[in-house]
């Protein structure tokens, strides 16, 4: 079968069917960013329950595709001056990351070194460091592979993190009535078919090149650095058609709910309650991280809440666009910590535990 097939077509429809319907369920009722937490919640509950869920991996990349082009319509030469501008606090923000998840990795390693006792000290030392590393869950669970871990436990911690972050946040601003505070809006707004065309023909380009170099999440990061790129040099193509964009959330969501099975829940339930409560704690500590960060920059504490949120990029990306707050400085820190992790992680592990 090639390797662009998947299990079963209808599996496949029928996971998009139900993603549909969790979706417009969602808009009905009025939550947040019901595009991606509908799919996601309905497609991780079926998923538990045993059904025969399936994500289509070239619909997950073309969602990410479309999420990136149309985070990177944000970046006007305006945008990006201000950006630059905040060069430090995305610095201080990156040594947030990483001292968070490395007191998210000891706490983890304090509470289950007991439980997880039948691991050697070196694979209970890797597992807990790369379960807590505030970084994308593929890439964290391959390094942790290089360095003994159980990567099964690594994979769960971060799978659970990005869903409780990505459901928590949203309807907590939601039930505090904030949205609507960006004042720095995408640099186009109408849809030009021709324009659209182009914009999706460099964009595929830049994520096909991604590929090719074996980089992190490369269709999101190959499209966002291209309409970056041509959108701080001052050309506007086309905005992002909402369907599109709606779509995107879709299959987004159905990848991340999609790996929620049975046995995720039946892997180590205690270590999956400590992730739970963790995430909750780091939640809360970095509301209040971004609400200093904004008192000495200035912009919202919403919007750096988002911006150092332990969830994914994309996630917190677009939960940023849909609520209006602030997506330029949300997607700034959000891919400038996700780089820095990747780079710095393993030698930081390397470092910290170069003594037995």
């Amino acid at each position: 079968m090639p390797s662009w097939r998947p299990a079963s077509w209808s599996r496949v429809a029928l996971t998009l069917l139900l993603a549909l319907g969790a979706a417009e369920l969602c808009v009905a009722l009025r939550t947040p960013i019901p595009w991606m937490i509908g799919p996601l919640v309905a497609t991780a509950l079926v998923s538990v329950l045993g059904a025969p869920t399936e994500s289509w991996t070239p619909l997950r990349n073309a969602g990410q595709w479309v999420i990136g082009t149309a985070l990177g319509l944000y970046f006007t030469p305006a945008v990006g001056a201000l950006v630059a501008s905040l060069w430090w606090a995305i610095v201080m923000g990156i040594a947030w990351a990483l001292a968070l998840g490395l007191g998210f990795g000891a706490w983890l390693r304090h509470v289950h070194a007991g439980h997880l006792a039948a691991l050697s000290p070196s694979a209970l030392r890797s597992t807990t460091y790369f379960a807590g590393a505030i970084g994308g869950a593929s890439e964290m669970t391959l390094i942790a592979e290089r360095q003994g871990a159980r990567t099964d436990l690594v994979a769960a911690a971060h799978s659970l993190r990005v869903l409780l972050v990505t459901v928590t946040i949203p309807f907590a601003l939601q039930f505090a009535g904030v949205s609507g505070l960006d004042k720095l809006a995408a640099g186009v707004r109408d849809v030009q078919p021709w324009g659209l065309l182009a914009l999706s023909g460099i964009t595929l380009l830049g994520a096909l090149v991604m590929q090719r170099l074996g980089r992190a999440n490369p269709w999101f990061m190959g499209a966002l650095v291209v309409t970056m790129a041509v959108t701080l040099c001052g050309f506007t193509f086309s905005a992002i058609p909402t369907a599109l964009s709606n779509a995107a959330q879709l299959v987004i969501g159905v990848s991340l709910g999609v790996r929620f099975t049975p046995a995720f829940v039946h892997t180590a339930p205690r270590w999956l309650a400590s992730v739970a409560l963790a995430s909750f704690v780091m939640m809360g500590l970095c509301a209040g991280f971004g609400w200093l960060l904004a008192r000495l920059t200035h912009l919202h504490p919403v919007t750096l809440l988002l911006g150092t949120a332990p969830g994914g990029i994309a996630e917190m990306a677009i939960t940023a666009k849909v609520l209006q707050l602030g997506v330029p400085v949300v997607t700034a820190f959000q891919v400038c910590r996700l780089v820095a992790v990747l780079v710095l992680a393993e030698p930081v592990y390397r470092w910290r535990y170069a003594r037995p």
